[in-house]
């Protein structure tokens, strides 16, 4: 993640660069270090350099370099023959290099092959069955074609290995609430809490899967995530404080005709503190959406 900092001097030396300051190089050094995407810059100001022979010379070994960076950034930018150009470049210095196999294929994904793309990908994958760039190349070819199922399959032999990588956790979790299979996205948001149980996102989310699932116990189990998150977030979270006014709400419909023992007691204090603190908030920063909110509260029966 880029800090402030980071991103303040990013933004000086771009501000540097496009008014002719100079810098340029020192610019594209930044962007790399921090990955971010600055495609159309990078394109511009990378080719100022490639295309004049004194400047690419005296860079030395980091020629290369900025060819692997120009290159991706063309792709971003659909400027395909660009891209193809500086490959051809790197492969004619370094004529059995994966990693610029790697650039290989993701030209033919830019391009559209996606058979091509799978058979490239599946051979650097003979070599190297552990290379994660690779593996997660093939669910995001499998998204953009519009295949959530081959997404899922990709994800779960990835998870099968990498079983620590949060971000995969949650793109499978994301891919399943997309296909509403809500059973499945609870179980990839119960890996991402055990793994990190301060993070009140994936509380939100669990507790958001786990009332659109229903169900009297499913609803419990929801309103005490949703309280988690509040917690988690020091009360600064209106999304939760929602979710505890819908949860109760709809236990309650639930709950009639039950027993007493088996009615939620903690419902009521619990919706009126949070539709209170729903009010106070709305008041302080919309105003204008106050009475809104107090019809949907007052809809709730809170």
């Amino acid at each position: 993640m880029v800090t402030k900092t980071e991103e303040t001097e990013l933004n000086q030396l771009e501000n540097q660069v496009e008014n002719g300051g100079g810098g340029v190089w020192e610019y594209l050094c930044l962007v790399r270090k921090l990955k971010v995407r600055r495609s159309e810059l990078v394109l511009k100001h990378g080719l100022s350099i490639l295309n004049d022979p004194g400047k690419r010379s005296a860079l030395g070994p980091d020629e290369w370099t900025l060819y692997e960076q120009v290159a991706i950034a063309a792709m971003d930018c659909q400027s395909l023959a660009v891209a193809q150009n500086c490959i051809k470049v790197l492969q004619k210095k370094f004529p059995e290099s994966k990693r610029v196999g790697k650039i290989e294929a993701l030209l033919l994904e830019a391009k559209g092959m996606w058979e091509e793309a799978e058979k490239a990908y599946s051979i650097l994958l003979e070599d190297n069955p552990l290379d994660q760039v690779i593996h997660k190349r093939k669910v995001a070819m499998a998204k953009a074609q519009g295949k959530p199922s081959l997404a899922i399959e990709h994800l779960n032999k990835y998870l099968e290995v990498f079983m620590a990588d949060h971000d995969a956790w949650r793109e499978l979790a994301e891919i399943y609430v997309s296909l509403q299979m809500y059973k499945q996205a609870a179980f990839c948001y119960e890996e991402l809490i055990l793994s990190q149980p301060t993070l009140p996102l994936y509380h939100l989310a669990y507790a958001e899967v786990l009332y659109t699932i229903g169900g009297h116990e499913n609803l419990i189990a929801a309103r005490k995530y949703y309280a988690s998150t509040i917690d988690l977030t020091g009360g600064k979270s209106t999304r939760a404080l929602l979710g505890i006014c819908l949860c109760g709400s709809a236990i309650a419909q639930l709950s009639k005709g039950r027993n007493k023992e088996d009615k939620d007691m903690a419902a009521p204090e619990l919706q009126s503190l949070a539709a209170t603190a729903l009010e106070k908030e709305y008041k302080q920063k919309a105003p204008a959406k106050l009475n809104l909110l107090s019809s949907a509260l007052r809809s709730l029966k809170l």
